[in-house]
């Protein structure tokens, strides 16, 4: 029986729930691939490493993940194919700590600066703006003061939304003429958070993967306006990711991580899809830590990413 500890008995079962598609399709083939064995060899191992890659953990973590049963398997000299799925969740867990995933605290934590600034990235269509309202409920339901930035001023559709999300959070959004410089936006709406006295600002910028340049010298550029209100911002570069592109989400982290420099990720719309094992590969890769994960539509189902957890509930047994 799991242990729930903080991390709570409703958001394991969101969590269960949201990662159940991939689970069903990473156990199907995990099952294939010991059928007819009793212990784990050369072929299970094969066999596994073929499952790993093609539920989208990516090669490199998978070659990384084998390595360590390959380990266990010398060590314990004799592993039961029963004892597997076990060995499995303890060895990714073990490489998601070595690789600074660690667990992010709940919303109601104490945050360490005042006020704390996100600033968000990512293409258009990855859920984006709605991570950021989310995130904006998480905050406020957790008694913390937020202010919203629409800083993505070339598509009229990102600051309309954004404005929905203010409205039914009950947050002020900040936001100027749609094709307004988008430093300019965060610049007002770090004056306005600081001068109300805010805990948390999350600033949405613009989603297209253009020219690498133009992305980096459009971010630096409101990096550095920014610091003229608040010195630290951003406290945090969150790098929201689509899971449910699979291999997809890869080449994006690859293009945003290249551009500009990316302290944490958001993985979304991983609830209705069978690629789960991508939040694996990705934060082993990058040595960025997830801290949060999307698992449904509810503004509750972004949940703070715990590696233990999210192990157990993808990996492990039925």
């Amino acid at each position: 029986m799991a242990f729930f500890g903080l991390f709570g008995k409703d958001k394991k079962e969101t969590l269960n729930k949201g990662l159940e598609k991939s689970k069903e399709s990473v156990l199907g083939k995990i099952g294939r691939a010991i059928v007819g064995k009793s212990t784990v060899d050369d072929d299970v191992l094969d066999n596994l490493e073929e499952a790993l890659i093609t539920s989208d953990v990516g090669v490199e973590t998978t070659l990384r993940i084998i390595e360590r049963i390959q380990e266990r398997v010398k060590r314990d000299k004799y592993l039961g194919t029963s004892e597997l799925n076990d060995i499995l969740v303890e060895e990714t867990a073990s490489l998601l700590a070595e690789n600074d995933t660690a667990d992010i605290l709940d919303f109601d934590a104490p945050l360490p600066a005042k006020p704390y600034v996100i600033m968000v990235v990512g293409v258009n269509g990855v859920g984006k703006t709605t991570t950021i309202g989310k995130l904006a409920y998480q905050y406020k339901k957790a008694g913390k003061k937020v202010y919203l930035g629409a800083a993505d001023t070339f598509r009229a559709a990102a600051v309309e939304q954004l404005c929905i999300w203010g409205e039914r959070v009950g947050v002020p959004v900040v936001k100027q003429q749609q094709g307004s410089d988008p430093a300019s936006v965060a610049y007002d709406t770090l004056a306005s958070a600081k001068a109300n006295d805010a805990d948390v600002v999350l600033i949405d910028t613009a989603g297209r993967l253009h020219n690498k340049v133009n992305l980096m010298n459009e971010l630096t550029k409101i990096k550095n306006v920014m610091r003229k209100v608040v010195p630290e911002a951003p406290h945090d570069v969150m790098l929201v990711l689509d899971g449910s592109t699979g291999q997809n989400a890869f080449e994006q982290a690859r293009q945003f991580t290249a551009a500009t420099q990316v302290s944490s990720l958001a993985i979304t719309k991983l609830d209705g899809t069978a690629k789960g094992g991508v939040v694996i590969g990705i934060s082993d890769q990058f040595k960025i830590p997830v801290r949060y994960i999307g698992l449904g539509e509810q503004m509750t189902d972004l949940q703070p990413f715990n590696r233990q957890e999210f192990v157990q509930s993808l990996l492990g047994s039925l």
